[in-house]
């Protein structure tokens, strides 16, 4: 920070490190909890684990396959967030290069879809999903999600400062055809904010609970924010018959940030860039 003195860093800086304790400290009380027994969550604010995380992981295994929820999470997440990027990347780039007619008034329609809560929509959703028989399947959580309109907007105004019209033309010239021209010219160029959308989806699809909640009723199908649901009410259940219920709880919880840390601990810079790399026309 140029021109800013040393006392004017810490009261800066002073601040925000209070703040970021502040914000671990859920998370810290979580990874101790994860760690502990019954007895010691209701007695104990040590934020140090006491060496039960293997045996809270056995008790949730009991309950519902965890890990199992754990795959069918990266499932549906993977295949959502493959489909969602490539094709939000393409009707960006439709809405930015080809100047048809009407395409503002159009891509005000697909902004002014963001205004619509998504709980209105559940109760036609899940009847349209009924009847096509789809209830119990992923195609649900994947197939809807496919072009996603804050990941459009984001992505058009990547593609109005990125994509020169001359690269386009020059590849028309050289006998290429519009999708020789989007998948050879025009990906390579977005990869950033591309990578940027792909992680944000990635945890959305990642957390997602309400969706996967009204359309799998199958216990082996559940995605992870659901699976974990349904470990707490288990436990609830067998309380009385299951030692360390709590201990289960706070440790399956732990099993579904670490992927969501990781991601964003390796892709932390691309955030960052990716954001940053349409404020200058390259």
């Amino acid at each position: 920070m140029i021109g800013i003195s040393r006392k004017q860093k810490l009261g800066l800086y002073i601040p925000l490190i209070i703040l970021g304790i502040f914000s671990l400290l859920p998370f810290l009380i979580m990874v101790a909890n994860s760690g502990k027994t019954d007895l010691e969550i209701a007695t104990s604010l040590s934020l140090l684990p006491t060496g039960h995380l293997s045996e809270n992981l056995a008790t949730a295994t009991s309950l519902a396959p965890l890990y199992r929820g754990v795959l069918n999470s990266l499932f549906v997440a993977t295949f959502a967030t493959v489909l969602n990027i490539y094709f939000s990347t393409m009707v960006a780039y439709g809405f930015s290069v080809y100047k048809f007619k009407h395409n503002k008034k159009l891509f005000l329609f697909v902004l002014l879809t963001m205004m619509i809560p998504g709980q209105l929509t559940f109760i036609g959703f899940y009847d349209m999903v009924k009847s096509m028989g789809l209830l119990n399947s992923y195609i649900p959580l994947i197939l809807p999600g496919i072009a996603s309109a804050g990941n459009v907007y984001f992505l058009k105004q990547y593609c109005d400062q990125i994509v020169a019209i001359d690269t386009i033309e020059s590849a028309r010239i050289d006998g290429a055809n519009e999708m020789m021209i989007y998948h050879k010219c025009i990906l390579p160029i977005l990869t950033p904010a591309m990578s940027t959308m792909a992680i944000f989806t990635f945890i959305g699809n990642w957390n997602n609970y309400l969706v996967p909640l009204l359309i799998l009723n199958d216990s082996n199908k559940y995605t992870l924010p659901v699976m974990l649901r349904y470990i707490a009410g288990m436990s609830s259940i067998s309380s009385v018959s299951i030692a360390n219920a709590q201990g289960a709880i706070y440790a399956s919880a732990l099993v579904s940030v670490i992927p969501v840390i990781i991601i964003f601990v390796i892709f932390s810079k691309r955030i960052v860039g990716g954001l940053n790399a349409g404020s200058v026309k390259g």
